[in-house]
């Protein structure tokens, strides 16, 4: 799987806005809606807000993987977004995140869902390529980092 598959400059952004859990995960859905395929806000929105009562999406080291499985995308959509301002996504390691990335599955498939989490996990785990995705400027720049280190 390519994660770039799933990633073009509507769906990434370099100055993701939301000073709140919330106000991210709802930016990085109306990138996804821009999209086109979302068909219903409120519905992927309850996914991801229900996945995140659950347990926190915020991992380690200032990333979160906000994500949900929902009726309103008929496939795997992804949205990469870097804020410069740290945000409390109640991370495990309880540090503030500023890369987040947003999965929307179909609830019909599970297999692209779970491929693609795994990757971008493998992926962020590495200081240097998260230095980087913060320090980009543009969508391009984090597309081509993202590229790179496949």
């Amino acid at each position: 799987m390519s994660l770039l598959k799933y990633l073009t400059l509507d769906t990434v952004t370099a100055d993701l806005q939301g000073a709140t859990k919330q106000e991210i995960i709802e930016s990085l859905l109306d990138m996804l809606m821009s999209t086109g395929k979302v068909k219903d806000r409120e519905a992927a929105l309850a996914a991801v807000l229900d996945r995140e009562k659950k347990m926190s999406t915020g991992m380690e080291n200032g990333i979160a993987i906000p994500h949900g499985k929902t009726d309103a995308v008929e496939e795997l959509v992804a949205a990469v977004g870097v804020s410069k301002h740290p945000v409390d996504f109640e991370a495990l390691d309880k540090q503030l995140s500023q890369i987040f990335i947003m999965t929307l599955s179909s609830n019909q498939r599970t297999g692209p869902h779970i491929q693609f989490l795994a990757e971008i996990s493998q992926l962020l785990r590495s200081a240097d390529m998260r230095r980087k995705l913060i320090a980009a400027k543009e969508p391009r720049d984090i597309l081509q980092i993202l590229a790179d280190n496949l």
